[in-house]
């Protein structure tokens, strides 16, 4: 893979995505359905998709494409591959909170190796450079033009006092109950991706999950994280979190920047 034209692409490609979401989401009204496992789905996750998957395929022609919104790619595999949430935070999305991201992301050999996180209701861009190292983008966030970046890094996490981010729509007592395990200073919400840049930018130590998620929703976050020095790990036995699994589907995991004491489940 030209890494190279990997993060070039997939920048893009998120952007463009982003805009198209965002004329959507400031109209007055738009539809939302249900889909077979109950999950909405608007016109702006099909309008996202078709675009991403356009320019994926045109620019990586040889390479599989995985993505929430097309189900028939589900039953296929590769060793390497991208992977797509094309809204990842559809709940945030149709409550109009902002909090919802643009995923995409490449994953080698079973390891997210580089990826793409855009909220664009919150004007943030976080992304793997072409070297693996991760940075968040700021100023225009202009198609054409890379503007000033600020690479990232994972905190130093004080375990007297850690700060923990938690899902706002998928919260329970199992994951409060995890938590109580530690001492926590403070805690704070996010919904979709968000959390794991905000684990990889040092504004939260640890993010616990402890509920279904699929690849497609984690597999940028985990990207990015990873490149700024943090962590995700299988909750059960601590070994880390792997991509290619079967339907795509993960087991509950943690998400951490190194230093935080981990406790069993």
């Amino acid at each position: 893979m030209d890494h190279d034209k990997l993060a070039q692409v997939c920048r893009r490609a998120a952007l463009q995505a982003g805009a198209k979401i965002m004329e959507i989401y400031q109209a007055d009204d738009f539809e939302v359905r249900s889909k077979s496992d109950d999950s909405p789905v608007t016109a702006a996750d099909e309008a996202a998709d078709a675009l991403i998957s356009e320019i994926l395929a045109e620019a990586f022609p040889d390479t599989l494409i995985v993505t929430e919104e097309q189900a028939a790619s589900h039953s296929q595999s590769a060793d390497s591959f991208l992977i797509v949430d094309p809204l990842d935070g559809t709940k945030e999305f149709v409550k109009r909170r902002g909090e919802f991201t643009v995923n995409i992301a490449y994953v080698e050999n079973g390891v997210p190796v580089r990826g793409v996180v855009y909220a664009p209701a919150k004007g943030r861009l976080f992304y793997t450079q072409a070297d693996g190292t991760s940075v968040e983008e700021t100023g225009d966030l202009a198609l054409d033009t890379v503007g000033p970046v600020t690479p990232m890094h994972v905190s130093t996490p004080d375990n007297d006092g850690l700060i923990v981010v938690a899902s706002k729509s998928h919260r329970d007592q199992a994951t409060d109950d995890y938590i109580n395990k530690y001492s926590v200073k403070d805690m704070t919400g996010a919904g979709s991706s968000l959390k794991f840049c905000l684990v990889a930018t040092g504004e939260a130590d640890f993010y616990p999950r402890l509920g279904r998620t699929m690849e497609w929703d984690t597999a940028a976050g985990h990207a990015v994280l990873l490149g700024a020095g943090g962590q995700v790990i299988r909750f059960d036995d601590h070994t880390p979190l792997t991509y290619g699994k079967p339907i795509y589907e993960n087991p509950f995991f943690i998400a951490y920047a190194p230093g935080v004491a981990l406790k069993q489940g």
